[in-house]
């Protein structure tokens, strides 16, 4: 079983997806253009990984409130969610099949000193990566990529295999509804163009139900399931009740017997700075 999980025969990885997604791989800065959506889900995506981290923290580090934490993220594109995340402190890794993608991710954070020392990309897929990354990180975030994987299963697999035990992992993505058909594939993408027709398959599109499910079989517990709603004329994204149409996933896994959490990485270190502090105090 685990040498067919590590087996690049058999991947997460959608060849065809890849296709639709090389043909953009220069456009992802571009805030008003194919990706301007996902530009502003970080006004309420950002906020919502930061603020449930440090609810699970009992320190808080002014500036850089991630400090400490290591972050994955999963089909990074060009870094649009790495770069805030590394703002805050922390330090990311962001991976995605698509070379053309992380070369441009690498382009645009090299114009900050500051986040080129706390992110890294690399053109990999996530099964890829799972031999020299067990338990490896704190958080993993996986927003808008699950209806884009051949293999949802593995996927979610793989993301317990690399998180530490109690880590957190994050997931958006659009319910498999009627609405989320007529509003994601055919508003969206047919008559208002704010994703590029054929971006998006409503047979991907996954339920809360489904991924619960999914999570939980593979020792995830779930926390938070938070509908979400775009307003194409705005261009701003809000949180709602209903999750008929996109919606937002905070899960934990489960922790090793006796073993500290991982989110304690924000104590952990604080603690370290104290001490380090103490000891250089006159």
């Amino acid at each position: 079983t685990v040498k067919r999980l590590f087996s690049t025969s058999h991947s997460s990885v959608d060849s065809k997806e890849m296709k639709k997604f090389q043909l953009l791989a220069h456009k992802w800065w571009d805030e008003e253009g194919e990706y301007s959506a996902l530009h502003s889900m970080n006004d309420i995506r950002v906020p919502f990984i930061r603020d449930t981290l440090l609810n699970m923290s009992s320190n808080y580090h002014l500036g850089n409130p991630l400090s400490g934490v290591k972050i994955l993220d999963v089909g990074c594109g060009g870094g649009l969610l790495s770069e805030p995340l590394g703002r805050l402190g922390a330090s990311v890794t962001g991976i995605d099949p698509l070379e053309d993608n992380i070369r441009t991710a690498d382009q645009h954070k090299s114009f900050d000193p500051v986040l080129a020392k706390r992110i890294q990309y690399k053109s990999s897929s996530l099964e890829e990566i799972v031999e020299e990354s067990m338990e490896t990180f704190d958080v993993i975030v996986a927003s808008e990529v699950v209806e884009h994987v051949a293999d949802l299963e593995m996927f979610i697999r793989c993301c317990s295999q690399v998180l530490k035990p109690e880590g957190s992992l994050f997931i958006t993505t659009i319910n498999k509804t009627q609405l989320s058909y007529i509003l994601g594939i055919v508003v969206a993408e047919k008559i208002l163009g704010i994703v590029p027709e054929g971006t998006h398959e409503w047979e991907k599109f996954v339920t809360p139900e489904e991924l619960e499910r999914l999570l939980e079989s593979n020792g995830f517990s779930v926390k938070t399931v938070n509908g979400m709603l775009y307003n194409p004329f705005w261009g701003l994204w809000s949180w709602m009740e209903s999750t008929s149409i996109n919606y937002a996933v905070h899960a934990v896994k489960s922790g090793a017997q006796g073993q500290s959490s991982p989110t304690d990485a924000l104590s952990e270190m604080e603690s370290e700075q104290h001490s380090a502090t103490a000891g250089t105090a006159v």
